[in-house]
């Protein structure tokens, strides 16, 4: 008998299965993130069967939730500074690239820089991921991740006895999701994302296949909109190898954010690795 969705938390990966998975997502998983491929890869392998419930008082937990929003059943990850209660906590969204899962995040050492930022002194807050497509956008397929993050992820998180979220970070083609939901959610604190896959014209949109046509692409264009983003909650990182350095100039040109970054880098999992702590304590700081 199907539970009440109320109930549908699902059962958390033992470490075991973290490991498994963690390991399974390599960086020909990343590397579909980048939206300048013709067709992208396949995403990373199953993560193994829990053999057992993990308690919520773990500091990284993979669930399995029914989205009604997205007609599917999504993964929703969770990492949280190690050793401190996850009760109460403040919470920063992590979107991930085209191809990937919301596991992704559990290869890119978040784990790592959010302990980093808290052995420094600044506020102890959770990352948490769920499993997106269509650029984090509706495009008419039934499946809209926007209402997902809006309408059931806050509810996810108070089961879990997190608060709503309060920060939004995105990689690749989770930066155009991130930026666009922060259109909507004037009330984020922090908004970090890393070689956002944005397009600078109609005929770079529309190779990627996502878009019914150029009226919907230029209704969520993060590159559009730029004037409903805020300068000081705002942080841009990206390579200047990367295929979406072009759009990523033109959009930090545009914001002036707070942070502006570009810097010797490509488009894969060594570059974003490499500004996880950045990114990170961006958050922190604006979460204080």
């Amino acid at each position: 008998m199907r539970r009440p969705a109320a109930e549908e938390t699902g059962h958390a990966l033992n470490r075991r299965g973290l490991l498994l998975g963690a390991a399974a997502l390599g960086g020909s998983a990343l590397l579909s993130a980048c939206g300048a491929e013709k067709a992208p890869l396949v995403g990373p392998p199953p993560v193994a069967p829990p053999t057992s419930p993990t308690p919520l008082t773990e500091a990284v937990t993979v669930q399995k939730m029914r989205s009604a929003a997205r007609n599917r059943d999504v993964n929703l990850v969770i990492i949280a500074p190690d050793g401190v209660s996850r009760v109460g906590l403040p919470v920063c969204v992590a979107l991930h690239g085209r191809g990937a899962d919301a596991r992704t995040f559990l290869n890119l050492d978040v784990r790592n820089a959010l302990n980093q930022a808290v052995s420094a002194g600044l506020p102890a807050f959770a990352v948490a991921a769920v499993d997106g497509d269509n650029y984090w956008v509706d495009v008419g397929k039934a499946d809209d991740p926007q209402r997902m993050l809006a309408d059931e992820l806050p509810g996810w998180l108070s089961q879990r006895q997190l608060r709503p979220p309060s920060a939004m970070f995105g990689i690749s083609m989770g930066g155009f999701g991130a930026l666009r939901y922060a259109r909507e959610h004037k009330n984020l604190k922090a908004v970090a994302v890393a070689s956002a896959a944005l397009f600078v014209s109609w005929s770079d949109a529309k190779s990627r296949k996502v878009f019914a046509d150029r009226e919907q692409w230029e209704s969520h264009e993060p590159l559009l909109h730029t004037g409903d983003l805020s300068a000081s909650s705002t942080g841009v990182w990206c390579g200047n190898s990367d295929p979406f350095a072009r759009a990523d100039r033109k959009l930090i040109k545009a914001v002036q954010p707070a942070v502006g970054k570009m810097s010797e880098g490509e488009h894969n999992d060594d570059y974003w690795r490499g500004i996880m702590p950045e990114m990170m304590k961006f958050v922190a700081e604006r979460l204080a």
